[in-house]
C-alpha cells in the first residue's frame, strides 16, 4: 500500500518588474543526502525543470537557486546537492562527519534511498543521526524518501521497512518515483519549505518579543515630566497675573 502524499502547488517566481514590486523572500536552505545512484540529483533537477534526466555524473556538492512560491509566500530557495559516497561501510562515519559543514548550513533535510539498494536504505539512521546531532534542537524537518518506486522488479527494500524506521525517527516519509511522478517530488520539496518557513515565523515572533522597547527610564520620564510642568506653569502665568 502507498503511503499517503502531500498535497499543495509550487510555483517558480517571476522576476519582478521593478524594485517597488520587490521584497525580500524568505531564504530557504535546504540540503538532499543520500548514498551514490539513488537519484539524488534526478530528484532536484526534476522539481527545479519538471525535466527528468536518468544519468548524471557523480556529483561534487552543487548548489542550486531559485525563487519559488509557495501558497502565496515568495521563497529564495537553495538545495544543496551532495556527493553520493555514503555508504553503510567501515568508513561510514567518516563519510557522514565530511558532510558536518552541509548540515550545519541547511535548515531542512531530504533523506533519500533507492528501493531497489538495501545498503543505500542502511545508510539513512546514520545520517538522521549525525543531523540531530548537528541541529540538537530536533526542530529541523527532515523527510525520508524512498526513491524509484517505479522498479518494482528489482525491490530490495519494501514499503513497511521505510515506514517502520521514520516512525522510529520521527520522520515524514513518501516512497516516489522520481522518473513518472513530478508531483510528487514538488510535495516532498513544497513540505520541507513550509517546515522550514514556520520556524522562520516562529524564531521571528521570539526575535520581534526580544527587541521590544524597554520602558524608559525613570529619570528621562522625570526630565519629561518636570518639562511639561514648567511649559503649562508658564502658560498659566499671564492669566495668573491678570
Amino acid at each position: 500500500m502507498r503511503p499517503p502524499t502531500m498535497s499543495g502547488h509550487f510555483l517558480l517566481a517571476p522576476i519582478p518588474e521593478s524594485s517597488s514590486d520587490y521584497l525580500l523572500p524568505k531564504d530557504i536552505k535546504l540540503a538532499v543526502l543520500g548514498a551514490g545512484r539513488v537519484g539524488k540529483s534526478a530528484m532536484i533537477v526534476r522539481f527545479l525543470t519538471k525535466r527528468f534526466i536518468g544519468d548524471y555524473e557523480p556529483n561534487t556538492g552543487k548548489l542550486y537557486s531559485r525563487l519559488v512560491y509557495v501558497e502565496g509566500d515568495q521563497l529564495s530557495l537553495q538545495i544543496q546537492d551532495t556527493p553520493g559516497g555514503i555508504q553503510a561501510q567501515d568508513n561510514l562515519s567518516q563519510t557522514v562527519d565530511s558532510l558536518s559543514k552541509c548540515v550545519q548550513w541547511a535548515e531542512g533535510f531530504l533523506l533519500v534511498y533507492s528501493i531497489t539498494d538495501y545498503e543505500s536504505y542502511q545508510s539513512i539512521r546514520p545520517l538522521y543521526q549525525h543531523i540531530r546531532k548537528v541541529h540538537p534542537d530536533g526542530k529541523a524537518p527532515v523527510v525520508i524518501v524512498g526513491n524509484k518506486g517505479d522498479l518494482l522488479h528489482a525491490r530490495q527494500v519494501q514499503t513497511h521497512d521505510g515506514l517502520q524506521l521514520a516512525n522510529e525517527l520521527g520522520s515524514l516519509f513518501l516512497e516516489i518515483s522520481t522518473s513518472e511522478n513530478y508531483e510528487d517530488v514538488c510535495d516532498v520539496f513544497q513540505h520541507l519549505c513550509k517546515e522550514v518557513s514556520k520556524l522562520h515565523s516562529l524564531s521571528g515572533e521570539r526575535r520581534r518579543a526580544s527587541i521590544i522597547p524597554r520602558p524608559r527610564s525613570p529619570n528621562m520620564q522625570d526630565l519629561k515630566r518636570r518639562f511639561r510642568q514648567a511649559l503649562s506653569s508658564k502658560v498659566k502665568t499671564p492669566s495668573a497675573l491678570g
